[in-house]
This record gives C-alpha cells, structure tokens and sequence, in this order.
C-alpha cells in the first residue's frame, strides 16, 4: 500500500530524478546507520519497501559499508580521548578500565576481561565475541544501546576486533533481511 501511494513509476521523463534520489537515499542510510543511536534498520527496511526487492543488494551494501565504516571511525578514536570523555560522565571505574586496557594487545585484553568476567555469559560472548557481535547487531531495538552504528564504533574503539574477522560477521549479520526481501520479494 505504501508503495503504491508513492505512486514511484520510473518513466524515462523522470529516471534520472528517481536514480538521484535513490543514490541520494542510500548516501543518507549510510551516514545514518554510522551514527549511534539511530534505528538503521528500520530506515532499510523504508527503503525495501519503497522500491521493493529490486533495491534489497543495494540496501546491504550501504548497510555492510555502514557498519564498517563506523567499526572504522571507533578504532580511530584515541583511547586517551575515550578515557577523559568517560571521567568526564563520571563512569570512573569505566575509564580506569580503558586506561589499564590501552597499551596490551587484543590477546592480553582479552585475557584481562575474562580475569574478571564474574557471569560465565560474559565470558562465553567475549570467547565467542564475533557471533556476540553480529548478534547484538540483529537484537530488535538495540537503538536502545547504540544502534548497529554504535556498537560497531564500540566494538572498534575496544580493540578485542580484527578487521578481517569484523568484516566477515558483518556480512552474515545483515544478509538474512535483503536475502529474504530478494526470494520473497515485497
């Protein structure tokens, strides 16, 4: 019903401004995926049902490449620069932890978070911690605690990620809504 009251019908009078718009939406899911907080998914899925099935792989491009992207922007973020902006909320026990945290390697933080992980949940997501990241990517309203743009920016910030690994579960995370979007069809 939404699409039809969009009334989208791509004549060549008017394929140019619906390509346009249509780059022009994806440019904006990405930046808006990248940042926390914002319910992505949600602003996909608009966009699959706008334009239907048609535009499902290029919705899990922006997605994937949103994802990264903000993966990218938090192994960016200096972790002297992380440590303050948490004394600052007066989350000390949190910025003493990242300070401790800074000069080890991914193994001995690793190491350090299960030295103290009480609940063996904790320890079995960091052991385990590229399915916990890909499904906490896929939780129903993790906008609550950062969005898919957040915990990417989180899970680079705490360098327990390599790239590679990150890159991999974030393909698989995002594929089941476009891949289903495509055999369905909407």
């Amino acid at each position: 019903m939404i699409r039809e009251s969009l009334d989208l019908q791509i004549r060549p009078e008017n394929e140019q401004q619906v390509h346009r718009a249509i780059m022009l939406g994806a440019v904006a899911y990405v930046a808006l995926l990248t940042l926390p907080f914002v319910p992505g998914a949600e602003i996909g899925i608009a966009m699959l049902t706008a334009f239907g099935a048609a535009i499902a792989p290029l919705i899990y491009v922006a997605t994937v490449l949103a994802m990264l992207l903000a993966f990218a922007v938090g192994r960016l973020i200096p972790v002297g620069v992380l440590a303050r902006l948490l004394s600052l909320l007066r989350l000390h026990r949190a910025a003493n932890l990242v300070a401790r945290t800074a000069p080890l390697s991914q193994e001995q933080r690793v190491a350090l978070l299960l030295d103290g992980a009480p609940p063996r949940l904790i320890a079995l997501a960091l052991r385990h911690r590229y399915i916990a990241l890909a499904l906490s990517v896929n939780v129903p309203g993790n906008a609550i605690v950062g969005g898919g743009g957040g915990i990417m920016m989180l899970a680079g910030m705490s360098g327990l990620f390599a790239p590679l690994p990150t890159a991999l579960a974030v393909m698989i995370a995002v594929s089941p809504v476009p891949i289903a979007v495509m055999l369905i069809g909407v």
